[in-house]
This record gives structure tokens, C-alpha cells and sequence, in this order.
């Protein structure tokens, strides 16, 4: 059975008719009614907070938030699915947006972000002028800079393969996340797959709001965080993370190449130092 990411682009396949069926569905609502409040617990938010949610669809998952007393504020790229959210008077502003071109808001914007059942439609090139890496780096860039310096974020997604597993918590880690990733009921058809992101503030010193530390003792969790190890290559200024060496182009490099920019290839010479011209 072809999954609906592999038929159509989203702002295509939610047309008005799967929007409808997919908001009037009791078993989906359960669901995503389910998730969105395992993402709240994760998130641990300890006062009413500005939350952006990412492929808010319909605004099932926004009832949530409202019920938690969140603020919210939700992007989604098919206009059938806003459409609907406005008929049921949701409590949240809607943006039609393309998360795919970026996050379109003020840096520091948000306290924290979640998505339900969205992200692996990133995973996806609709066209032969976009990139499947593009479109999720330019997503978790974005994302970085809205939340707020020691913001989270709980993104629920359903990769197809451990190659699309890799691509989303790749790019969410060379964005600048502290990547956590949890899996409720592993192993079955019902698995569900959380990435937990903190932007920054405590991870050297462990923080509460750090991931290593929300989802730390749980069950199922896969902490990669790299975050500490090149902080400290950058204050001790040698090793690999110094200006200018050669794990730093090479570094920089790898990261135009994420980006689709035109990178010189590596060779013997990259990073060598030139002797003075007389």
C-alpha cells in the first residue's frame, strides 16, 4: 500500500474531499488527539506558552494546545485544510505556508513548536529544481531561529525507511539542534516516532530544558547531540574546529553541498597553507 507522501505533493492529496474525510475520521482524531498530548508531556512547558505548529492541518491538534492554554500559532500548505480549521473556529492565527522554503517568522519568535504526523513530506522532491535535503534544511534553519534561545521542539513523524530517519534527524542536528529521538510501541505497526529538539541553552551544563534531559530514562530514546563537543573544539581555537584549518573547510564545504551550492571538490591541497610570495 503506497503511502499518500509517495502520490501526490500535500497541498495536492489534501484536497477538499481527503480533508474532510481526514477531520471527520473518529479514529484520527483519536490519534492525532493522542499524540498531540504525548508531544505537550515531552515538551514539559511549565506556564502557557507561544506554540508554532508545524502541518497543523485542520486543527486537531491545535484543541489540544488550546485546552492546555498555549497560544498558537499554525502553518500548513493546504489551503482545503485552513479552510476547515476556519469553519471549526480554531483558537489559533493560520499561515498557508510552505514549510519546505523556511519558517517565516521573527528570530525568537516562539517558547516551543510541535508537529503531528507532517515532516516526512519533506522528505519528498516535487519537482527536479528542489532537493529533498534543501527543503528539510531550510525547514530546521528556520525553525532554529524562531524558537527562542533554550526552546523545544517535539516533531511526531513517520519515516518510511531508516534513510528518511537519518535525512530528518540529520539536518535537524546541522541546523544546531540537540536531537533526542523516541519511539512509542517499537517494533509494531502502530510505532510512532518523536524527535525531540533544544535549541541550545544548558547543554554544557545539563540543563532541565536540555533534550538530554527531558527525555533522558525513558524508554526506546536515541540521544545524538553533538552540540558540546564543538563548542569545545571552538574555545580551545585549534584541532578541527579553528578557522580556517582544514576539518573547518571541509566542514564549511559539506554544508554548501547540503544547501545545493556549487563546492570545489576536496583534494591533497585543501587546507594547506601557501608559503609566503617573494
Amino acid at each position: 500500500m503506497s503511502r499518500p507522501e509517495d502520490t501526490l505533493p500535500p497541498d495536492l492529496f489534501y484536497n477538499d474531499h481527503e480533508s474532510q474525510k481526514y477531520t471527520t475520521s473518529s479514529r484520527i482524531q483519536a490519534i492525532q488527539t493522542a499524540m498531540t498530548q504525548r508531544a505537550l508531556s515531552l515538551l514539559a512547558l511549565p506556564y502557557p506558552s507561544l506554540i508554532l505548529d508545524i502541518g497543523c492541518g485542520s486543527g486537531l491538534s491545535g484543541e489540544s494546545l488550546t485546552a492546555s492554554n498555549h497560544t498558537w500559532i499554525g502553518m500548513d500548505i493546504s489551503a482545503s485544510m485552513l479552510a476547515i480549521a476556519l469553519d471549526r473556529e480554531t483558537a489559533g492565527d493560520l499561515f498557508l505556508a510552505d514549510v519546505g522554503q523556511g519558517v517565516p517568522f521573527r528570530p525568537g519568535t516562539f517558547d516551543a513548536a510541535i508537529s503531528i504526523s507532517a515532516i516526512q513530506w519533506l522528505c519528498n522532491a516535487d519537482s527536479s529544481d528542489v532537493s529533498a535535503a534543501g527543503r528539510l534544511n531550510r525547514f530546521f534553519e528556520g525553525l532554529y531561529a524562531a524558537l527562542k534561545r533554550g526552546g523545544k521542539a517535539v516533531l511526531q513523524f513517520y519515516p518510511k525507511n531508516e534513510v528518511q530517519r537519518g535525512m530528518i534527524t540529520g539536518a535537524a542536528i546541522r541546523a544546531g539542534f540537540g536531537a533526542g529521538l523516541l519511539e512509542d510501541d517499537p517494533g509494531t505497526k502502530n510505532v510512532k516516532v518523536y524527535l525531540v529538539l533544544t535549541v541550545g541553552a544548558g547543554a554544557e551544563e545539563g540543563g532541565a530544558d536540555d533534550v538530554t534531559n527531558v527525555v533522558r530514562g525513558l524508554e526506546g530514546v536515541d540521544i545524538i547531540d553533538e552540540r558540546r563537543k564543538g563548542r569545545g573544539d571552538r574555545r580551545s581555537g585549534g584541532g578541527e574546529g579553528k578557522k580556517g584549518s582544514k576539518g573547518w573547510i571541509l566542514r564549511k564545504k559539506e554544508q554548501g553541498r547540503n544547501k545545493g551550492k556549487v563546492v570545489k571538490a576536496d583534494s591533497k591541497y585543501t587546507g594547506r597553507k601557501r608559503r609566503p610570495a617573494f
